[in-house]
């Protein structure tokens, strides 16, 4: 992160492996600086935690699809992915990335969003997704240019009705994270190969990364896509959302500056 009184310097943490001390370290690391993690084993070597997705590999990517796209934020043209082929021998995922201006040199405002059909679609007030979405068109719009790329990835990437048996786990009492795991999942089974490599097709090499998870920021940085700022993209919590939040920060490592 940057130091105050040092313009430019960055500090790059190794942080050892284990829950309870990446998450107290992220909660060390608020606000809008440029952060770099390195997860290390005992033996020295890069280690993936139990619960959340590090690993980004190279996936074939095929643009498919490219329309104008005029929204209430503004005009944006609409781009189709698809990468994987569907026949078994590989993961078949589909995306769109909206894109606002023709310049998206030097480090553009991005977003990753992850499909969330409840929030997104419905308004669902269990999650903070659907304010999250229209803060990231209403700030790309604000800059005249950026992108936002729409995964589908629906519940962290369980699925819509195991999302949905989740959610009937957390009426009973048990948080997000938990819930997950009942039903034998992880907390996290996002992987971010196809917003990355869709970046890659857009000639984006650095970002301004529009998000509260510092895990994203690592992802695409192995990647090869520069993060040069994490922006907050934060959600003042309501009564549905407050423990929902409060999971996410201390269980999932999510930075927030209002909390």
């Amino acid at each position: 992160m940057r130091l105050s009184g040092f313009p430019g310097m960055l500090v790059s943490w190794t942080i050892p492996l284990g829950f309870n001390e990446r998450s107290r370290c992220r909660r060390m690391m608020k606000a809008d600086h440029t952060m770099q993690f390195r997860t290390l084993s005992a033996h020295g070597e890069r280690s993936s935690p139990k619960g959340y997705n590090f690993d980004v590999s190279k996936a074939k990517v095929q643009q498919v699809a490219s329309a104008d796209f005029p929204t209430r934020w503004g005009q944006f043209r609409i781009h189709g992915f698809t990468t994987g082929t569907g026949n078994g021998a590989g993961k078949k995922e589909e995306a769109v990335a909206l894109v606002m201006g023709d310049d998206l040199s030097g480090s553009p405002l991005v977003r990753i969003h992850s499909q969330c059909l409840t929030g997104d679609v419905f308004g669902s007030l269990r999650c903070d997704c659907r304010q999250q979405l229209e803060m990231a068109l209403s700030m790309i719009a604000k800059q005249g240019r950026g992108v936002l790329v729409y995964e589908q990835q629906e519940g962290r990437g369980i699925g819509l009705m195991a999302k949905l048996q989740a959610y009937a786990l957390q009426d009973s009492g048990l948080d997000t994270v938990e819930a997950n795991e009942k039903l034998g999942f992880k907390a996290d089974h996002r992987e971010f190969q196809l917003p990355v490599e869709i970046l890659k097709a857009l000639g984006i090499k650095q970002v301004r990364l529009l998000s509260n998870n510092p895990d994203k920021v690592g992802a695409l940085e192995r990647a090869g896509i520069r993060v040069t700022e994490r922006v907050p993209c934060e959600v003042a919590p309501s009564k549905y959302t407050e423990d929902y939040l409060k999971t996410k920060e201390e269980k999932l490592g999510h930075l927030f500056t209002k909390r």
